[in-house]
């Protein structure tokens, strides 16, 4: 299994991926230099369903293999990177959020059905991405991630998007802050985006200082963690 390590130098974080005949996959651009003997193959021409699922889920067209024995180190980010190993299971990341995978993983896309999106005012046909199987993904965040494990019965609805990715038995839907229908013009809230469990969701909370000083974002991430 591939080695994924996390690193951070003058304030930035980077990641290492050490292969042993191995492939990483990877978005188009992600690469900062490597060592050792690995190929680098790149399809020239995508499908067209596939270009155009990719910039529906804000993702690279373009995702290049890296194949054989030595080190890839991916470019840094000021906000950081949250790494997962998956035991034949399937994740749905939000858009933007996918930085590189072993070959192992499958990477493909979960369409949100038509009614959730467009509660939730995004694009009606709105992908997202999906990676199943086994092995290591790495993903871009703005800040430390939280992990939530939800019960039976239990949900947590979020303000913003605070959310990284959730298993995909984890249902998903959209609401109203509130029970009465004209207090959503008071209570200074949107609208939540709420899931359910069973299952596993992925937080990120607040960005890390330097990303929310340079990015110029300052938001205010709440959510509420109930049980009914």
């Amino acid at each position: 299994m591939a080695r994924f390590s996390v690193h951070e130098l003058e304030g930035v974080f980077y990641v290492d991926v050490e292969l042993d005949n191995e492939m990483l996959r990877a978005e188009a651009g992600a690469m900062s230099y490597l060592s050792g003997d690995i190929a680098i193959h790149s399809r020239l021409i995508p499908s067209l369903s596939g270009a155009l699922k990719s910039m529906l889920a804000q993702q690279a067209i373009y995702r290049p293999t890296y194949t054989g024995t030595g080190v890839v180190t991916l470019q840094s980010s000021l906000g950081g990177f949250h790494v997962m190993t998956l035991k034949e299971e399937s994740w749905i990341l939000e858009r933007g959020i996918y930085w590189a995978s072993e070959g192992s993983v499958d990477v493909s896309y979960h369409r949100v059905d038509f009614w959730t999106a467009f509660r939730a005012r995004e694009p009606l046909i709105y992908l997202q991405t999906k990676v199943s199987g086994g092995g290591t993904v790495a993903m871009r965040t703005r800040g430390p991630i939280e992990e939530v494990v939800l019960g039976e019965g239990e949900r947590i609805a979020v303000d913003g998007k605070s959310i990284i990715g959730w298993e995909s038995k984890v249902r998903f839907r959209i609401r109203r802050p509130t029970e009465n229908f004209l207090g959503k013009f008071t209570v200074g809230q949107g609208r939540l985006r709420v899931f359910l469990g069973p299952g596993r969701v992925l937080l990120n909370p607040a960005p890390h200082w330097r990303y929310r000083i340079f990015s110029g974002a300052y938001d205010d991430y709440s959510m509420t963690h109930y049980t009914e």
